[in-house]
């Protein structure tokens, strides 16, 4: 190697890890977020069924008043936590998905083709299974509960088997993941709905667009979206559409250009830098000088116009969701009652259904899109990718949890109670099964891409 290359090297290296960083703060902040989840339903579980299992009834139905006068909401906590909270959530995925249509894996047709499609795959098979277990009965409206995957619990798995897993196989699962969940998102608007009241939707579509030309005119204030968001959740709420899909519609309004272009930034950047840099360097903290001050100040508006709204939104709500929205809403919706025969339970159609969806359905949804994607050559397996990572993570794609929860309350109404048991039953029979097989398939892969 020539002294050429070996200066190379080094940059090459700096730059990839650059590249890669972003990615890899997201992909460690799920994997932590899915242990935490973990043990909130683990909690759950091991409490509604304790003596104190009562007390776990009680808490979520303890009503909390929000708001002022004819203004205010007078809910169960339960409520607060799946309509109210979980929008954030909802909101989160929706900066995701932007994202990812903007910039990342889903910006171009052949990069987005691969997780689309097979997330696609994903959820058209696990329908199917659970209607012909359910097809014309009461629980038929349950179809949608086994068609997302969980991502945060998805990607941990993966963690466990370190670095033998390949980049792009963990970019591809996340891409897929982000994927189903804007078809849940779908799902949800389109069949998961009361009766709609048209002069609720008409406003919650004032406020849409409100949101939308403050996009237009450049506004940056976040406080113009929060409060327009606020009105647009209210909006859905009195509509009849589930109130958490403002969180995406409001998502989809952010703002994801930056408010000057690289060049200024550089060189305001650097007059600021030598500004500070002539009067004595050395001073920091209380010692600097008010010019050194104004010009640490005038950086950091300068940082913060350099990056965009959605991408600062994103960072900041991230650890929110993940490690308080999310393990709240395990605890409050994974405690399921054990007591009587769990087997009639496990036997149960609603149970069968969930659980071959998410374990059946999905693999053979994701394997069998990803492979007619490859094969017609409309886009091709990630870098040092092969057949059997696929089909380890087709397994792991059977991890539905959050989604899947908050689906089968949707499906079910009041009298349905059972039902909602034995779907959530099933669902966590589902992830149990899929993340043991989909990491005992991955355990044995290569790094090396290999053919079956």
């Amino acid at each position: 190697m020539n002294i050429q290359e070996q200066v190379r090297k080094p940059a090459q290296n700096r730059i990839a890890r650059l590249l890669l960083r972003p990615f890899q703060a997201f992909f460690d902040a799920e994997v932590t977020g899915g242990v935490i989840l973990l043990c909130c339903t683990a909690l759950a579980l091991i409490w509604v069924n304790s003596p104190f299992g009562p007390l776990y009834d009680a808490l979520w139905q303890t009503h909390v008043m929000l708001g002022i006068g004819p203004f205010a909401l007078d809910e169960a906590l339960h409520f607060w936590i799946n309509d109210g909270l979980m929008t954030l959530f909802f909101f989160q995925v929706g900066l995701e998905i932007k994202r990812e249509v903007l910039v990342g894996e889903l910006s171009s047709l052949r990069k987005s083709a691969l997780p689309v499609i097979a997330a696609l795959g994903g959820m058209i098979f696990p329908a199917l299974i659970f209607l012909v277990f359910n097809f014309n009965t009461s629980a038929h409206s349950g179809w949608g509960i086994s068609m997302a995957t969980d991502i945060a619990f998805a990607l941990g798995a993966l963690a466990l088997l370190g670095s033998r897993i390949p980049v792009g196989l963990k970019v591809f699962l996340a891409a897929f993941a982000i994927a189903d969940d804007l078809g849940a998102v779908l799902v949800i608007a389109l069949f998961y709905n009361t009766g709609i009241d048209l002069l609720a939707l008409g406003l919650a579509a004032l406020f849409l667009m409100s949101l939308i030309t403050a996009n237009m005119l450049g506004i940056r204030w976040r406080f113009v979206y929060l409060g327009l968001g606020v009105c647009l959740w209210l909006a859905l709420l009195r509509s009849g559409i589930h109130a958490t899909l403002s969180g995406v519609l409001l998502a989809m309004t952010i703002p994801a250009r930056a408010f000057i272009d690289g060049h200024d930034f550089v060189r305001t950047g650097r007059e600021l830098l030598d500004e500070f840099e002539s009067c004595d360097p050395g001073q920091v903290g209380l010692a600097m000088s008010d010019e050194q001050q104004a010009a640490t100040q005038a950086l950091e508006v300068v940082c913060e116009k350099i990056q965009a709204p959605l991408q600062r939104l994103e960072r900041g709500l991230h650890p929110w969701v993940n490690f308080l929205i999310m393990p709240l809403f395990a605890l409050s919706n994974a405690g399921i009652h054990l007591e009587g025969n769990v087997l009639s339970n496990i036997v149960s159609p609603v149970c069968l259904g969930v659980v071959l969806g998410l374990v059946c359905g999905k693999q053979i949804g994701i394997t069998l899109f990803s492979w007619l994607v490859v094969k017609l050559g409309v886009s091709e397996l990630p870098e040092r990718v092969s057949w059997r990572h696929i089909y380890g993570a087709s397994w792991l794609g059977g991890i539905g949890f959050t989604m899947s929860l908050f689906v089968s309350d949707l499906a079910f109404g009041a009298g349905q109670e059972v039902h909602i048991a034995e779907a959530k039953l099933g669902i966590l029979i589902a992830a149990l099964l899929s993340g043991a097989v989909g990491c005992a398939i991955l355990f044995g892969c290569r790094k090396e891409a290999a053919e079956w």
